[in-house]
C-alpha cells in the first residue's frame, strides 16, 4: 500500500471525483450485482444451508487490500480501486447486516440478527489502506524522482510478497481444501469469475478506459475474504459458514494472478 501511494498524486483522486461514472459503475457492481449473483449461485449450486449462507457472507463483503494490490499490479486505475474499496467498506456497514440477515432467514430460517461489524470494517481500511497510501503520497510530494524510481522495485517486491501470502494461505487452509474443495469450488469460482467478467463488460459497455475497466472487474470479483471469515467464525460462530470464504481466499489469488499476468505486462497504463 505504501508503494501504491508512491505512484499516486492528489490529482488522481480529484479525477475520480470529477468523473464519477467509473465510481458509480464500480459500486453498482459491488453492492448490487455481486449479492444478486451470489444469491443465484447459492440457490442453484446444491450447497447446504450453512455453505449457502457462507457464500452470501462473502458476497456481502466489500473489496479489500488484496483487490487494491492486484489492481495496481495489473496496471488498473489504482486511485479508483482505493476509492471503491473505501466507499464500499463504509456502505457495507449497512448492507452486510441486511444481506446476511436475509440469507440466514432464507436458507436456514434461524431468525438470527447480526449487528454491523463496524470496527472490523472501518479500522482495517484506515490502518492498512488509507494511512500507508497517504504516507507514500506524501513522500512522492517531497521527492518525486525517488518515488518514480521505486516503482519497479516495489512492484517486484509486492508480487513476491503476494506469492508468499498465497503459499501461507494454502498451508494454513490445507485441511479445508482436502475436505471441502470438491463440493464448493464450482460455486466459489463461479462467483469470482462471473462477477469479474460482468464488471469488466459493464465498464467497457459504459465506455470506461481500460485501466478503469480492469479495476472495476477486480473490485467486483475480489472480495475481502478475511472479513468474511471474521463474520462467519466470530459473529455467526459457525465454522461451516467459513468454508467458502476460506476456499475463496485461495482461489481469488489464481484469478487475480491471471489478471496480473495478462494486463500487467502492458507498457503504458493508459493503453
Amino acid at each position: 500500500m505504501l508503494g501504491m501511494g508512491l505512484s499516486l498524486v492528489i490529482g488522481d483522486f480529484k479525477r475520480v471525483v470529477q468523473y464519477p461514472k467509473a465510481v458509480t459503475i464500480g459500486l453498482v457492481n459491488q453492492l448490487v450485482l455481486l449479492p444478486l449473483i451470489g444469491f443465484a449461485f447459492a440457490s442453484i449450486s446444491g450447497l447446504t444451508p450453512e455453505l449457502a449462507v457462507g457464500l452470501m457472507v462473502l458476497a456481502a463483503c466489500p473489496g479489500g487490500v488484496t483487490s487494491n494490490l492486484i489492481s495496481h499490479l495489473s496496471r488498473g486505475d489504482t486511485a479508483l480501486s482505493i476509492t471503491l474499496t473505501a466507499i464500499s467498506s463504509v456502505v457495507s456497514i449497512i448492507t452486510i447486516p441486511i444481506i446476511i440477515n436475509f440469507a440466514l432467514d432464507f436458507f436456514t430460517s434461524s431468525g438470527t440478527i447480526i449487528k454491523p461489524p463496524i470496527k472490523d470494517i472501518v479500522l482495517p481500511i484506515i490502518a492498512i489502506t488509507i494511512l500507508p497510501v497517504s504516507i507514500g503520497m506524501f513522500i512522492r510530494s517531497k521527492n518525486e524522482s525517488f518515488a518514480l524510481g521505486m516503482d519497479r522495485p516495489i512492484k517486484i517486491f509486492s508480487a513476491i510478497f503476494l506469492l508468499l501470502i498465497i503459499a501461507a494461505a494454502v498451508f494454513k487452509e490445507r485441511q479445508v481444501l482436502i475436505n471441502y474443495f470438491g463440493s464448493v469450488w464450482m460455486a466459489t469460482l463461479g462467483l469470482n469469475i462471473g462477477t469479474m467478467i460482468i464488471g469488466f463488460l459493464s465498464a467497457k459497455t459504459m465506455r470506461l478506459s481500460l485501466p478503469q475497466s480492469i479495476t472495476v472487474s477486480i473490485e467486483s470479483g475480489i472480495q475481502n475474504g478475511t472479513l468474511a471469515l471474521v463474520i462467519a467464525t466470530t459473529i455467526l460462530n459457525n465454522s461451516q459458514m467459513s468454508i467458502i470464504p476460506a476456499v475463496y481466499s485461495l482461489l481469488m489469488f489464481v484469478t487475480g494472478g491471471c489478471m496480473i499476468a495478462y494486463f500487467g505486462k502492458r507498457d503504458a497504463p493508459n493503453s
